[in-house]
């Protein structure tokens, strides 16, 4: 029976477990989304929610406890900048694992793994609705230059020169044999 044991062991040495974890969560907070098999993603689930929770606190001793596990400073300051905010309201389930089928070659089950909360659209700063709407003119208004160029104007493509002859290699000294055998 396995009682008080959890977590699972995914077929590898224990250094080896936890540096991958670290490695998942960098890429799931770097990326926001990852693709992996699902035993993993179910571990990775409870390691990732862990440590955007510590995101959420924002306090010093929650960063370097969260250093442990996300070992790139870009990522720890994305997650305690940009993710701690965003999922400060939510009280947990920060990450859903959505099973994409087997893969072909080992049929393993994949996953993808995905935080909840998609990052807010950059929408520029601009007053009222006609800056916005000048904003979307000025690519359109692009397309139409480019367009406009007569077909006499664009330069010919350069020829191709024909390939030098190959010169015939000269013919190697045969081997010597060696005696005494």
């Amino acid at each position: 029976m396995k009682h008080r044991i959890a977590g699972r062991r995914l077929d590898r040495t224990t250094e080896h477990r936890t540096a991958m974890f670290r490695n998942m969560v960098s890429s799931l907070l770097r990326h926001e989304r990852i693709q992996t098999t699902t035993p993993k993603a179910k571990e990775l689930k409870r390691i990732a929610d862990k440590v955007i929770t510590l995101g959420k606190k924002g306090t010093a001793h929650a960063r370097r406890l969260a250093y442990r596990q996300v070992r790139d400073v870009e990522v720890l300051n994305k997650l305690f900048d940009t993710l701690g905010p965003r999922f400060a309201a939510r009280p947990g389930g920060y990450t859903r694992i959505v099973k994409l089928g087997r893969r072909p070659g080992d049929n393993a089950e994949v996953a993808v793994i995905e935080l909840v909360e998609k990052a807010p659209a950059e929408v520029p700063a601009a007053e009222g609705k006609g800056a916005k709407g000048e904003a979307k003119a000025e690519p359109k208004a692009k397309k139409p230059e480019a367009a406009k160029k007569p077909e006499a104007e664009k330069k010919p493509k350069a020829e191709k020169k024909p390939k030098a002859e190959k010169k015939p290699k000269a013919e190697k000294p045969a081997k010597k044999e060696k005696a005494g055998a």
